[in-house]
């Protein structure tokens, strides 16, 4: 079925090659700019960087992004309106790289971008829920979530921008993963669009990844995570498929449980939600010793294992007309297995659950021990 609506729509495959090539080109020249203007990352105690880094990373992407979109999408007005949000989640967060907003500011601006697609069109107006059919939402329901949801994914990418190449590659395995599904729902605008963005990704990369010579910033991070979300409720959340609601659930797991996390802790110690620190996942990574470059790979490796069992459920007719499939359920179980113990050892590695993990129980056994022979 993929294979076959690829053939169909070989703009997938133009536009993220396209948009590959020119974020590739342009990040030099931006970040040239960057510096130029003073929009660098200064090392402190909260950064792994050691040296200077430019931002404004972002505004190549966007035009990796903004340039194949008019070129290969059919520009329906919901298109129109991604794109327009597209601008502003880019202007906004280049305004943040440049002079810094506050909180509120920042919000206001996410919101704002959140509210574009909606008024074209682009909202929740139902799902589908496993064994309980379609649900419809009526417009002051599911355009107000659908915001919630965007700046929610806004802020979870910038969230999880700590390392050099983290918040690209988990978002290019995001972009690829509902490029395929969208395909597969017969969502040709929503695959293309995802795979442009992929395309995006990969070319930033190239000067993202360790050691990184620019950074993407807010400008990027606002970005990346204003396309994914809105492609996910434009091209999965609103189908018939009974488990559309699970897939970006699933692929964005790992920025979900990065921000649940951070605010839960954040909550429980009466820090402001807003306050910067060193608790994120890759800053845990960093803390037990990893390399950066290590560090996003595992992270990178865990998100793919949760993209694969998204797959897995799209692909694998474990169940049809009502009857199981031995092999078919079983290889979806080892994929679903797959990303639960991927799961779990991210879990235990990391020492979220610190009272079920042996680890720390001896670290403070050892320390107490190292205590009494210094007295």
């Amino acid at each position: 079925m993929v294979a076959h609506e690829l053939r169909d729509h070989l703009e997938v495959v133009y536009g993220a090659v396209v948009a590959a090539f020119i974020v590739v080109a342009l990040t030099p020249a931006v970040a040239g700019m960057a510096r130029r203007f003073g929009a660098v990352d200064q090392p402190d105690e909260r950064r792994v960087h050691r040296i200077p880094i430019p931002r404004l990373g972002g505004i190549a992407m966007f035009f990796g992004i903004i340039v194949p979109s008019l070129a290969f999408l059919d520009l329906t007005r919901p298109v129109r309106g991604v794109l327009i949000g597209c601008a502003v989640a880019t202007a906004v967060g280049a305004i943040d790289d440049f002079r810094g907003l506050a909180w509120w500011e920042k919000l206001g601006g996410q919101v704002l971008t959140a509210s574009i697609p909606v008024v074209f069109g682009v909202w929740v107006d139902h799902f589908t829920f496993p064994f309980l059919g379609v649900y419809d939402l009526p417009a002051w329901v599911g355009g107000p979530l659908t915001v919630i949801w965007i700046v929610a994914v806004m802020n979870m990418v910038n969230f999880l921008d700590g390392l050099d190449g983290l918040a690209a590659g988990v978002c290019g395995i995001a972009g690829v993963t509902f490029s395929v599904i969208a395909l597969s729902l017969g969502k040709p605008n929503a695959a293309i669009f995802s795979a442009i963005v992929f395309g995006a990704t990969l070319g930033f990369l190239r000067h993202n990844f360790f050691p990184a010579r620019v950074f993407m910033g807010d400008s990027g991070s606002m970005l990346l995570g204003f396309s994914l979300s809105a492609v996910s409720v434009d091209g999965l959340l609103k189908t018939a498929a009974t488990v559309a609601l699970f897939f970006p659930l699933l692929v964005l797991a790992v920025p979900i449980l990065d921000t649940g996390f951070v605010v839960a802790r954040r909550l429980k110690y009466r820090q402001p939600i807003t306050a910067p620190d060193r608790t994120h996942l890759h800053h845990r990574f960093v803390n037990i010793g990893f390399s950066q470059r290590r560090a996003v790979v595992y992270i990178w490796f865990w998100v793919g294992t949760l993209a694969a069992a998204a797959l897995g459920t799209r692909f694998i007719p474990f169940r049809e007309g009502g009857q199981w499939h031995t092999g078919s359920t079983i290889a979806a179980a080892a994929l679903g297995l797959l990303a639960v113990a991927a799961s779990i050892y991210m879990v235990y590695l990391l020492e979220i659950v610190k009272l079920a993990n042996p680890r720390v129980r001896r670290r403070r056994r050892e320390a107490e021990e190292q205590a009494r022979r210094t007295a």
